[in-house]
């Protein structure tokens, strides 16, 4: 019943606002401003349209140096005056700023009757230092955990387990000693027992700490040793204010003479900026609903450093890492600063595998889909150019590592031109690549046979010049988007000509080999580089692999099933029990997404790698098949393929605002209650063919594919 009563507020919060006034307001993709510093001499606004309004036909915004000025209409600023335009996302402010200033902003719109609502509530912000091109920064948060179980093993011996694993440290308030006196204490991920696992192995994180306690002295915060590989060279460093973290769950006290209770402990947990409530999922297989609440808060506390990194090991961005990450935190929560903050680092830090490389175009996609904003895309376009590895083609238009040069290194970012990229395909390799003993000597590549024209890598560059098209339409560079359109086609022609089994009906490894991987079929399915004729050998075959891949690899793979209508088996391997599942990880005790399906499957694997966490994407955007298909979510697609469910409830945060929806499936009828935010299009698309349709109460006289919905609450029986 809690959760029936959470959704219920989450739905009449996203479809309700007081006095029918723009709500929602954000300046630079930040929604509490007043706690950052902005580094746009010209920020961009947004806000939420509220439902009632339906489509917003014009805006006003007014900026003042002053909330008084402001109250009293006075925008000494910038004042828009009345714009006739729907656009109510990144909207560029009319004035330059000044640094170090403080700004107070609000806007009012008109509805589609063309009637203006009151204005918005006001919202503050401060400029910080200016520059020519900056992407602004959320804030961090840190919260008290108070202990879920806490069990006093002696009098001067404790073991408490704070529920969830989290980056952090111990708060100790009204600690009473009459003596002074040294506390050990031991943090880790892992339980043994009552105890805390002293030999976790792996890279799973434990600690011993020693804490002087002195009399009259009743609070402590806990100082932790630096771990010298996360805290330097590459790795990205946390704020001083922040001091050194650690992610554990358990604590475990001894030679504590002081009283001691539940009250005077909590774990500082450290995160950037988040909200839990932007997101909610629930449904009928309970399995499913804990990989939900796994994966999402996996996003929530990996975000710690304000970047994207690859877990506490070392604390490194890595692009394929951060693909996943930035499409579940967009899934999760309406934030976009991180993960475009991201984006931008990897343009002059890029890493070493080819394919991750090849990450970083749809990255920068991701972000101006998301957000409606090109600005990103629009500064290193030049950069993103290189970022499609273009110039490792060979006549045929396929590319290889192999023809790297230092001139090239340069132009990918590499401040070392003699280092150089190597092809991956998915990781850990194999054992004779590592000298580890693996439950598969295979690795998490299938078998991957490498050959200097590799299938997966020139997936990839169809992918990133396909998307390159798009990017270079966007800017209104019409030769450009052209060039890349056609080199596409030529690249998909050539994977099919030299990389395909005609035989088989199966994609080979790469050229000159004769073995065919889960990888060689699954990435050339996701991107839509399958001709219709061979979908059926091709799925057949992935089908027949399971799930031969890494947790990165699962993220291509479930994307793969669900374009070709397999939700079936997708949902089979998302609530899977084996241990190749994130069932495994939660059976294992960890309660952040891991490294690897299991320790077994990667000897040094950890325990805190958002990596693991791509259903906080697929579920959303390919199980519920929510996504948008125009900039900033400015036209919507929803296309579930809910197989395996009875029921289920998810609500998606956008720039827009929240998209609502309930499913039913009861006998021979399948309900769909969906909620669709102010200013938004939305095309509901079914997969159930030669069906009946009532919509909102009607039955639908005519079916093309596509129900058009309107802001609002719509209705949909298909039965």
């Amino acid at each position: 019943m809690k959760k029936h009563f959470i959704l219920l507020l989450i739905l009449l919060a996203a479809c309700s606002s007081d006095n029918n006034n723009p709500t929602g307001l954000m300046v630079e993709f930040i929604r509490q401003p007043e706690q950052i510093e902005v580094l746009d001499s010209k920020p961009e606004f947004s806000w939420i349209v509220p439902i009632d309004t339906k489509h917003q036909t014009a805006y006003q915004i007014q900026v003042s140096s002053t909330r008084s000025k402001l109250e009293k209409d006075e925008a000494d600023i910038w004042n828009s005056g009345v714009l006739r335009s729907n656009r109510s996302v990144e909207v560029e402010c009319g004035s330059v700023l000044k640094p170090n200033t403080a700004y107070y902003w609000r806007v009012k719109i008109w509805n589609d009757k063309y009637r203006p609502t009151p204005y918005s509530d006001i919202q503050n912000f401060t400029t910080g230092k200016l520059e020519n091109y900056a992407t602004t920064k959320n804030s961090f948060m840190s919260n008290l955990i108070e202990p879920k179980v806490f069990d006093k093993i002696s009098d001067s011996h404790f073991f408490i387990d704070f529920g969830k694993d989290a980056f952090g440290t111990l708060l100790f308030s009204n600690l009473k000693s009459s003596t002074s006196d040294t506390l050990i204490i031991h943090l880790g991920e892992k339980a043994d027992g009552n105890s805390v696992d002293r030999d976790p192995g792996g890279s799973i994180r434990y600690q011993k700490v020693k804490l002087p306690i002195e009399p009259g002295k009743t609070e402590y915060l806990l100082k932790l040793p630096a771990n010298k590989r996360n805290t330097s060279g590459a790795a990205v460093l946390l704020p001083d204010s922040m001091g050194v973290i650690i992610p554990f769950r358990y604590c475990e006290i001894e030679n504590s003479n002081a009283k001691l209770s539940s009250a005077d402990i909590r774990q500082k947990v450290f995160t950037y900026y988040f909200n839990d409530n932007e997101s909610y999922f629930e449904s009928s297989d309970t399995i499913l609903n804990q990989v939900w609440d796994l994966c999402k808060y996996s996003i929530k506390a990996t975000s710690f450093t304000g970047l994207y990194v690859d877990g506490d090991r070392e604390r490194i961005p890595y692009e394929a890492d951060a693909y996943i990450n930035q499409l579940g935190h967009y899934y999760t929560d309406r934030e976009y600063s991180m993960a475009r903050r991201t984006n931008e680092y990897f343009i002059d830090h890029p890493t070493w595998p080819t394919e991750w490389i090849l990450h970083t175009v749809p990255m920068f996609y991701n972000d101006f889909m998301f957000t409606g904003n090109l600005e990103s895309v629009k500064y290193f376009y030049e950069n993103l150019k290189s970022k499609t590895l273009i110039d490792l083609a060979r006549e045929d238009d396929l590319i290889s590592s192999q023809r790297v040069t230092d001139e090239i290194m340069t132009k990918l970012g590499f401040a070392n031109p003699k280092a150089r990229i190597k092809d991956i395909v998915d990781w850990p390799p194999g054992q004779k690549d590592t000298g580890w003993k693996l439950a598969r000597p295979e690795g998490e590549r299938d078998g991957y046979e490498f050959t200097p024209i590799n299938t997966v890598v020139n997936a990839f560059h169809y992918q990133n010049l396909k998307i390159m098209s798009d990017l270079a339409e966007y800017l209104g560079k019409t030769e450009d988007a052209k060039f890349y359109k056609e080199r596409a086609e030529k690249v998909k022609n050539s994977i099919n000509e030299k990389l395909f089994n005609k035989e088989k009906g199966i994609y080979t490894d790469g050229e000159t080999s004769e073995h065919s991987s889960l990888h060689a079929n699954m990435f050339p399915l996701a991107f839509g580089i399958v001709p219709d004729k061979y979908k059926k050998s091709v799925v057949k075959f992935i089908k027949s692999r399971g799930m031969a891949c890494s947790v990165y690899g699962a993220q291509y793979l479930l994307e793969a099933l669900y374009k070709a209508g397999e939700a079936e088996y997708a949902f089979n391997l998302l609530t899977a029990t084996n241990d190749r599942s994130w069932w495994n990880m939660i059976k294992s005790g960890s309660t952040i997404t891991m490294e690897a399906w299991d320790k077994k499957y990667k000897p040094n694997t950890d325990w805190n790698h958002a990596w693991g966490a791509a259903p906080a994407n697929i579920i959303p955007g390919m199980m519920w098949g929510i996504k948008p298909v125009k900039p900033g979510f400015s036209k919507t697609e929803i296309k579930p393929q809910l197989d395996g469910l009875k029921y289920s409830k998810i609500v998606v945060p956008t720039i827009r605002g929240k998209i609502a929806a309930e499913y039913k499936n009861e006998g021979n009828s399948k309900m769909y209650t969906i909620t669709i935010p102010g200013n938004m299009e939305c095309n509901f698309i079914p997969i159930d063919k030669n069906k009946t349709i009532y919509f909102n109460g009607e039955k639908l006289k005519s079916f093309t594919g596509i129900i058009k919905l309107f802001p609002g609450i719509s209705e949909l029986i298909i039965e």
